[in-house]
């Protein structure tokens, strides 16, 4: 009998290229794998909810494999598989049964990033890698003046990386909110599913919107274009996280 298990994972993405396998580097799905191998003294692949790049952290990331071995203690399995990744920034939070049509990607209804600047002209000491430090003032209004134009139904080739895999560069964000607390803004996103580096993207965008580089009308226009040269800057990957994925 064939057994479907999700994992629910928390990691740091500083040291690794990512969370799919290559062969360039160390890839968090690579490590979570061979953890698994070693518990179960079985070969299998994680199937995650997407592919986070070099440097992106998540918060929860979902992945799911299947196994001949059926796990009766949970409890068991987590201390264990954590105790093999304890030197990786990688954490198993949950283990939880799935039927067997259930895939963590293409069972996936909504997918939440969420993107932290800290804005403040002294160096990151505590956020360092986990954050973007902007030191020239940002315009919160008009960051949010400007999300409020991403919302909805758009061709987002703009903010398309040029070797984007996705079959069309058409995506409905359903909602992104903006929230300022002393020199922390953290963006959250919310889609289906988001194009490669598209939402680091969009934050390097409306980064130039808060610094008064550009208005709502170039803002509009960069979009409308369809052409990935006059997108900003991407955003730096420390700063990106998965933050949830619903099903």
């Amino acid at each position: 009998m064939i057994n479907n298990y999700q994992l629910i994972i928390e990691y740091d993405g500083t040291n690794y290229v990512g969370w799919q396998s290559q062969k360039n580097g160390k890839a968090i799905q690579d490590r979570v794998q061979n953890s698994i191998k070693k518990l179960l003294k079985e070969k299998v692949k994680l199937i995650g909810s997407g592919r986070t790049d070099a440097g992106v952290h998540a918060i929860k990331q979902y992945a799911n494999f299947f196994t001949k071995k059926k796990i009766k203690d949970k409890y068991k399995f987590l201390e264990s598989i954590n105790f093999f990744l304890k030197d990786s920034l990688i954490s198993v939070l949950d283990i939880i049964k799935k039927n067997k049509s259930f895939h963590s990607r293409f069972s996936a209804k909504k997918r939440i990033y969420k993107y932290i600047i800290i804005n403040r002209r002294a160096n990151l000491s505590i956020n360092k890698n986990k954050s973007w430090l902007v030191k020239k003032k940002l315009n919160i209004d008009w960051i949010k003046r400007g999300s409020k134009i991403l919302v909805g139904t758009h061709d987002f080739t703009t903010f398309r990386s040029s070797n984007c895999g996705a079959n069309s560069p058409i995506k409905k964000i359903d909602n992104i909110k903006i929230e300022k607390y002393n020199e922390q803004i953290t963006l959250t996103f919310i889609s289906k599913s988001f194009l490669k580096q598209q939402v680091r993207s969009m934050v390097g965008c409306l980064k130039y919107l808060g610094e008064g580089k550009w208005s709502l009308g170039k803002f509009r226009k960069v979009l409308k274009s369809k052409n990935r040269s006059n997108c900003a800057p991407p955003a730096p990957a420390c700063g990106l996280y998965l933050f949830d994925v619903i099903y």
